[in-house]
């Protein structure tokens, strides 16, 4: 049977088939959707883990203990994992284990364009990276038998483009794998450095048998085309867009392995072909090998290293004439970043600005508070940096600011770094006021649960961990929570917080506005007799709430009554009886 999915879908339908068992992730766009598809198999155990390090290390477990595992995340969440991926390397693995890391050139919603190819490279794993749906599903199953024939776990690296893409997949029935035995083995497993050094030249030499399995694996393929002139590498959502721009023009070698990258059949390839153009998005991963091999190649001086590729690009660099569509007659308004009209953050944001404090944001929908009007963060490094650099400001001793510095961060966020930041502050005793956002949800990837909502993730009830009781464990006394509908409770708690001199905790609870369980009072409207046209309301940037013929109104459709704007409004103008 064949069925229409998403690149993600295809991915998790690759693991029911390969006979997967055991799945361990955090949510990260764009890999999000992979363990939620994974999650409806009844077959496969799935769960949101704390963070990417907890999840790998899971999926590790499971796999030592003769399971088929899995574990996702997206670029920025392998720096998080890479401390067992190294030494995961080492071990190798019991039953297979496969790992999905999804980039995100472009950064349609990521703090960096890092190329994950690199961790690839550095930890000596090998690497597939499928350019559609059909190869997703595939690759995935072909994954599990790499890692169990050579004894490793496999990186199959996903992008946005493939991830969020539909195609056709050809569905088979899951395989019945069985369990592989458990047997105690010290020298394989445990990495003292003794034993770790006798690992090394077996990693060594795995590399080059998996380099010997590229040349001839059917990943790796030359299609032929009609002009030699020209003879084009490519991979991923990249081999996509050379296929769009010169169908069969010019002979291609499709790259599916890209590490270990093969040798011999980059060298034939060469060999059949006038000039080598290398087509990759983000560094010269491939073009840096074919250096290496001594194969003259053209590659970043003409694609560069920054954004994503297009196809109207690529026709550009090959000199091919290409129709990239039409433009709309209707020009599309603009939609800036913003939080959602009935956010439970805005209110206690607008705090913060007021007070004139330095906010050092965290990973999550939050981080919008950094934009206009608002404009209530300073810096977004990293999950769970707020804290811990809340923590180095603080004992730096900022000029100016001192009892005028706090971080934000979300309930998710907290779970997954920012407990350790937290135990850092009580630790080493700085005057440092965290502010955990508890929206009772992971909201920015798509409203997934966490440890602080009481539900896993197939929606059962679960252990709720105690933010409060936590904050208090770790040596924190001061811990009160506020609702951030109420700004002069809001207030109050933060001027208290920040000048008390001692570490201190707020937690700002209320549920994100879009939960399907959060019920709203309704829409409040604006009195436009009494209005005055201040603009005070617009002060906190709510998309409901705009100004027409010179007095706020306010959008019915849009408006849930969190009435956070009716306390900014001297005239009374705003409200359900306004």
């Amino acid at each position: 049977m064949k069925k229409l999915m998403l690149g993600n879908e295809a991915f998790a339908r690759g693991l029911y088939e390969a006979g997967c068992s055991f799945v361990s992730s955090y949510p990260g766009t764009p890999s999000t959707e992979v363990t939620e598809f994974a999650a409806k198999y009844p077959e496969i155990y799935a769960e949101w883990a704390p963070n990417e390090k907890v999840a790998m290390e899971a999926a590790f477990g499971a796999s030592l203990a003769g399971k088929r595992s899995f574990c996702g995340m997206k670029h920025v969440g392998l720096n998080v994992a890479a401390d067992p991926l190294f030494t995961i390397s080492y071990t190798g693995v019991n039953a297979g284990m496969v790992i999905c890391v999804a980039d995100d050139p472009g950064m349609h919603s990521s703090q960096n364009e890092q190329d994950s190819r690199h961790y690839a490279i550095a930890a000596k794993i090998p690497m597939l990276e499928p350019s559609d749906s059909a190869e997703a599903c595939d690759f995935t199953k072909l994954a599990y038998e790499i890692s169990e024939k050579f004894d490793t776990p496999v990186l199959v690296k996903m992008c946005t483009r493939i991830a969020h893409c539909q195609s056709i997949v050809e569905l088979s029935d899951r395989q019945d794998v069985p369990d592989k035995p458990y047997e105690k083995n010290i020298a394989k497993y445990i990495m003292m450095p003794g034993m770790a050094k006798k690992r090394h030249p077996i990693v060594e030499q795995r590399t080059r048998d998996l380099t010997e399995w590229a040349e001839t694996s059917p990943i790796n393929r030359i299609e032929k085309g009609t002009d030699k002139s020209i003879g084009i590498i490519t991979a991923s959502s990249s081999y996509d867009y050379v296929k769009e721009v010169c169908k069969d023009k010019y002979p291609v070698l499709k790259i599916g392995m890209t590490n270990p990258l093969p040798v011999k059949l980059i060298k034939d390839f060469a060999k059949s072909v006038d000039k080598v153009i290398v087509v990759e998005e983000l560094d010269g991963i491939i073009e840096s090998h074919c250096c290496s091999i001594g194969v003259k190649v053209t590659g970043k001086e003409l694609f560069g290293n920054i954004d994503e590729l297009f196809p109207n690009i690529v026709a550009q660099k090959l000199g091919i004439p290409f129709q990239s569509g039409e433009k709309l007659d209707e020009t599309i308004p603009v939609r800036p970043p913003v939080m959602c009209a009935g956010c439970p953050h805005r209110g206690l944001y607008y705090v913060l600005k007021k007070n004139n404090l330095t906010v050092l944001g965290d990973i999550g929908c939050y981080t919008l508070g950094a934009t206009a009007p608002l404009n209530a963060t300073d810096t977004t490094i990293c999950m769970g940096a707020s804290v811990s650099g809340l923590h180095g400001f603080n004992k730096a001793g900022a000029a100016g600011r001192q009892g005028k510095t706090v971080a934000v961060i979300g309930d998710s966020t907290f779970m997954h770094s920012g407990i350790t930041g937290l135990v850092n502050i009580a630790y080493n005793e700085s005057a440092s006021t965290v502010i955990i956002l508890d929206n009772s949800t992971t909201g920015m990837t798509g409203h997934q649960q966490n440890p602080t909502t009481g539900f896993n993730l197939k929606g059962d009830p679960c252990t709720k961990i105690d933010l409060e009781a936590l904050c208090r464990s770790v040596g924190i006394k001061r811990v009160r929570v506020v609702d951030p509908y109420n700004i002069d409770e809001c207030d109050k708690a933060v001027k208290e917080e920040v000048g008390c001199g001692e570490p201190s905790v707020i937690i700002s609870r209320r549920p994100c506005a879009l939960l399907k369980t959060v019920k709203h009072p309704g829409p409040i409207s604006v009195n436009s007799a009494k209005c005055i046209g201040c603009k005070a309301c617009m002060k906190i940037g709510c998309p409901a709430i705009s100004i027409v013929d010179k007095k706020a109104v306010i959008d019915q459709t849009q408006c849930v009554g969190c009435n956070v704007c009716s306390q900014l409004c001297r005239q009374n103008a705003i409200g359900k009886e306004a």
